[in-house]
């Protein structure tokens, strides 16, 4: 099946859902940032309605609208919207995929059911190809994230003969530690032109090294800019210098990981950043306290990633 839009690769943005103060989704600040990802961050590809956009707190009518307004937004602004339509329930996770093709999604993607768990890589490809099929003519992504989901089934294994399955398969989104897995991936599937995006952003250069073609993640809606130039460094091999950077931005990510970062954290550090008000998470998530905002803050302009005069007007307001 020849699909028109070339193979999705550099980074894509795992995009926050904003939300007003009582919980509900801010459809209204999408556009702006849509705009904010390209013109501030170089940013160009999103990944929707998936961890960092707290896609499984969503009923499925807010899923599609959510989907609806970022395509809607992106048209001839972002190169390819790739919609999570992963669920518990197989026929809601096919209605959303039909959703997807229906509103011009550039692709779709799926993690494993992770309350009645598939055990087998055949079940779990079952799964899959019954999503991937109601939508026969969207790239289809598996979305890798064993810590989450309890489905240890390795990569490696499902993509053997994948294709064979399902014939619209394009790739992964490998959201693991085990580099072992992840440049099996790649090894064993170099003939196969598949998309293989990284998704554990602090580790991205060796990734790269192993043959990531891209990668997927939620610090790229802040730190896109600074990650791309790594990204730049590695294409003209300068490997110090895309070293200089990773670690820069593992000197960000170690700090607030200590702090206890998650999706909470993440809305609170992009609305001080870009200005856009991302509101709370959504319950059992917690909101961010202005302590961690304050420390982020500090520690972004320690690194360079912050001057004074990066912070819109508002956005402390925004996110206390």
């Amino acid at each position: 099946m020849a699909f028109p839009k070339k193979k999705l690769q550099g980074l894509v943005a795992a995009t926050i859902t904003p939300m007003t103060e009582n919980g509900e989704i801010n459809f209204s600040v999408i556009g702006q940032y849509v705009d904010y990802l390209v013109k501030e961050q170089g940013v160009k590809n999103i990944f929707v309605n998936g961890t960092t956009g707290e896609g499984l707190s969503l009923s499925i009518s807010e899923r599609r609208q959510v989907a609806e307004e970022w395509v809607t937004k992106g048209k001839d602004k972002l190169d390819q919207v790739v919609i999570h339509v992963g669920a518990l329930s197989l026929k809601e996770s096919q209605e959303l995929a039909q959703h997807a093709a229906e509103i011009g999604a550039d692709g779709i993607a799926v993690i494993a059911p992770f309350f009645l768990k598939p055990w087998t890589k055949d079940i779990l490809i079952n799964f899959l190809k019954e999503v991937a099929a109601a939508a026969p003519a969207l790239p289809f992504y598996y979305y890798h994230i064993p810590a989450l989901t309890g489905v240890k089934i390795r990569a490696e294994e499902l993509l053997d003969g994948i294709q064979d399955k399902i014939p619209t398969f394009r790739g992964l989104k490998f959201s693991d530690t085990d580099l072992l897995d992840f440049g099996q991936c790649v090894d064993q599937n170099r003939q196969q032109q598949f998309a293989f995006l990284f998704g554990v952003d602090e580790q991205l250069l060796s990734a790269l090294v192993m043959g990531a073609t891209g990668a997927v993640g939620s610090t790229y809606n802040y730190l896109g800019k600074k990650t791309n130039q790594m990204l730049e460094a590695f294409e003209r091999k300068d490997l110090s210098l895309a070293l200089n950077y990773q670690f820069c931005i593992q000197r960000f990510i170690n700090f607030v990981v200590k702090l206890g970062f998650g999706v909470s954290q993440t809305k609170a550090i992009m609305t001080l950043v870009s200005g856009i008000p991302m509101g709370p998470p959504r319950l059992p998530l917690q909101k961010a306290s202005r302590e961690f905002t304050d420390s982020a803050e500090a520690k972004l302009k320690s690194l360079d990633f912050l001057s004074f005069a990066d912070l819109k007007d508002g956005s402390l307001e925004a996110s206390s």
